[in-house]
């Protein structure tokens, strides 16, 4: 893959927010999306071909696998060709004895034995993870803590796999109740990118139990994403994957491509309006 480099400079202007009220400049906002989830990847690196790079991360399942890991300090197409190598078999493990549910055990030995941080602390930047409380049935913000065990809840989709516990309380994906965790960030950063690879499409499915249960997934997650949408400063959605199944990790470059093709169009259309000194969804975006 050959990058180039380019400038963009966002400065808000549809808040009346003084600057030192912020502790962080930008911060990204990443969505669920399970395999769509590494076209978060190819827009970050347009975002930093852009010259634009987050203080702070908030990611929700598959935003929060692509927010850690590169808050850990890896380049997301090294994280790309990371998980292209590996299949969906590899990371879950089937179990009897859990009513026939999938569980995420290798999937945290996976993460445990890939990332350089163990806590959330520990990565090189701010990172918030988001997860449901399926006990108490109210969204949970991870600050700190064991890395792969809160970002595996974070991806535990109900009925699919088998509900993450923690300190006794059972976690599920963080999508059933905020699929685009703009808001865990909002009051703590100037400006807010949010990034969301799932964006609700007409396009035709099976009429299989599984295929249908994801399906009304989706309208819930959707409906959930509409009021964070509208407290970012500025939306980028990757449309046109819908053509891949979850399990197809090999096709992770192609997907990769997809968002970075995106971003850089939505970019590169940014600097040109901002060259006739236009305004765009409340960013003015200078030389």
């Amino acid at each position: 893959m050959v990058f180039h480099k380019k400038i963009v400079s966002l400065s808000v202007t549809k808040r009346d927010y003084a600057m030192n009220e912020f502790k962080y400049n930008i911060g990204y906002a990443l969505s669920g999306g399970f395999i769509k989830g590494f076209a978060h990847l190819g827009i970050m690196q347009a975002l930093h071909e852009h010259g634009i790079r987050p203080e702070i991360l908030s990611g929700v399942s598959a935003g929060a696998l692509a927010a850690v890991f590169y808050a850990d300090g890896k380049e997301p197409y090294h994280i790309v060709e990371l998980f292209e190598h590996h299949s969906f078999k590899e990371l879950t493990t089937f179990s009897m004895c859990i009513r026939d549910r999938l569980k995420l055990d290798s999937f945290i030995d996976f993460l445990n034995s890939n990332l350089e941080s163990k806590t959330i602390e520990e990565l090189k930047i701010p990172t918030i993870i988001t997860a449901t409380d399926l006990d108490h049935g109210r969204i949970v913000s991870f600050k700190k803590g064991k890395i792969a065990e809160r970002l595996a809840a974070s991806c535990c989709m109900p009925i699919l796999f088998a509900p993450i516990r923690i300190n006794n309380t059972y976690y599920v994906d963080g999508g059933i109740l905020m699929n685009l965790p703009v808001s865990p960030i909002r009051k703590e950063c100037e400006k807010v990118i949010a990034l969301n690879v799932d964006p609700l499409v007409a396009d035709e499915y099976s009429k299989n139990v599984v295929s249908i249960a994801l399906r009304a997934y989706h309208f819930i997650f959707q409906a959930n994403t509409l009021p964070q949408k509208g407290i970012a400063d500025l939306l980028i959605e990757s449309y046109g994957l819908e053509e891949y199944s979850n399990r197809e990790l090999e096709r992770a470059e192609e997907i990769f491509e997809k968002g970075y093709n995106t971003a850089t169009t939505l970019l590169d259309r940014l600097l040109i309006a901002s060259h006739n000194g236009d305004m765009i969804s409340g960013l003015n975006i200078p030389n």
